[in-house]
């Protein structure tokens, strides 16, 4: 035995030396080969959409405990200022620069899926043993938007629009909680109080505003879809005349700067108590609890259309995707599935505010023990609420909101249009984007 090891060292001896001595193989070489590889760390790159002292600190979080569970894997952190998140993704599709992963609006999905920017998830998700434990019509939603049916978003969260009010100011007025649209316009009027700098309501004039005035309308209306015999219902009369008694509240019992304020303005003046009420969802709970005490403030539901059921937004929710240039898909994938785990949708929400989509977490206590929670559950759980779904599906839906909504809103407060102009160009602009987009259907067949 001790002979044929000998025998085996000395052969390979000579077999190195002559290597050695022919040139092909240097000391430096050697000594590398003869040393243990150290496995090299994949980095994935993950754009947060909402950047900010309130929520980035939680992703950061996020990722450490998603690094200590996987330490093969580094995540990159890039945060995205809210109102221009989109177009700074627009920007890195349309110079291939896409990140690994990022946090992705489902009314994003149909677009970036149509510019063949994500990679479709459908394979991952059904091998995923925790797959049915997320919510079922939100991953439904997100494959009934795109053209192909496929999937190519996760949700780990959802929201829903409604009000926030300071609730010490109505105590202190002896003034109820409004239920009804006209209770909303006689509220903000009462709790208005120049002299003190109080505005009854503001109005988000500047970036953004778009969503937020769309969700307004349909929730005075009570109209359930967004085209009918071919024409769009944004100039329905019903909008016509919520308009106006929303718009006229602008300097009135709304401050001046509403014009140009976006998300951020429009919290902080919530916040610092100039503001008696203000419509945004319930996914700013964390920097209001932050600012202000549990018994200064509340959400309550939007208030019940004219046709007398609340209406939501379907598929109001924000998930996690994969950009078709990445080149560590795999490694995307366990990022995504970690974010949907109970634990860390549990942390992601219950931090934020908002509700989870994993079924396991929406058995907490402090889903039971969050007030706003409730409510949204309220809403949603209600057998008459109405699910409105805007055409996510046209490509130029975000450019007309982008562009013809947000400025015309600031047109019309300005009174350079009326609301009956704003109207009639925002709904011409959809029965046209909707002309093209039946039109490439024909096409295709």
């Amino acid at each position: 035995m001790f002979r044929k090891k000998l025998t085996t060292f000395v052969l390979t001896l000579i077999m190195i030396m002559g290597l050695v001595l022919t040139g092909c193989i240097g000391e430096e070489s050697l000594f590398k080969e003869s040393s243990p590889k150290k496995a090299e760390k994949v980095k994935i790159v993950f754009w947060d959409d909402n950047t900010g002292p309130q929520r980035t600190p939680i992703w950061e979080k996020l990722i450490t405990t998603f690094e200590k569970e996987n330490p093969a894997i580094d995540v990159e952190y890039v945060g995205l200022p809210k109102d221009s998140a989109k177009a700074m993704l627009d920007a890195a599709i349309a110079s291939g620069e896409t990140p690994d992963v990022a946090s992705v609006y489902a009314s994003w999905l149909p677009e970036f899926s149509n510019r063949d920017a994500l990679l479709t998830l459908d394979s991952y998700f059904s091998k995923w043993s925790e797959k049915d434990k997320i919510n079922k019509g939100a991953i439904e939603f997100n494959k009934r938007i795109v053209s192909n049916q496929k999937l190519y978003g996760i949700p780990y969260t959802q929201n829903l629009d409604i009000l926030w009010v300071r609730s010490d100011w109505f105590k202190a007025a002896n003034l109820n909680i409004p239920e009804t649209w006209d209770e909303f316009f006689d509220s903000v009027e009462i709790l208005t109080d120049k002299s003190n700098n109080r505005y009854g309501y503001t109005i988000r004039g500047g970036a953004g505003g778009s969503f937020q005035l769309q969700r307004m309308m349909y929730a005075y209306s009570g109209i359930e879809t967004f085209f009918k015999d071919g024409k769009s219902t944004i100039n329905d009369p019903k909008h016509v005349e919520f308009l106006k008694k929303y718009f006229a509240m602008y300097q009135t019992y709304t401050p001046i700067s509403d014009i140009t304020n976006d998300y951020k303005a429009m919290i902080a003046g919530f916040d610092s108590g100039s503001i008696a009420m203000l419509q945004h969802n319930i996914g700013s709970f964390a920097e209001h609890s932050e600012a202000l005490d549990s018994n200064q403030f509340q959400a309550i539901p939007l208030p019940k259309s004219v046709e007398g059921h609340y209406v939501a937004e379907d598929g109001n929710t924000i998930g996690i995707s994969i950009f078709k240039g990445t080149k560590h898909p795999v490694e995307s994938w366990k990022f995504i599935t970690f974010i949907n785990s109970k634990k860390a949708q549990s942390f992601w929400n219950k931090s934020v505010g908002q509700i989870p989509t994993n079924s396991d977490v929406l058995n907490e206590d402090w889903i039971k023990a969050s007030p706003h929670i409730q409510i949204a559950q309220k809403v949603y759980n209600d057998p008459d609420t109405m699910l409105f779904e805007p055409p996510f599906y046209l490509s130029e839906y975000r450019t007309i909101l982008n562009t013809i909504v947000d400025t015309g809103t600031q047109s019309v407060l300005s009174g350079k249009i009326t609301v009956e102009e704003f109207l009639n160009k925002w709904a011409e602009a959809m029965e046209e984007s909707q002309r093209q987009f039946d039109e490439s259907l024909v096409n295709l067949r």
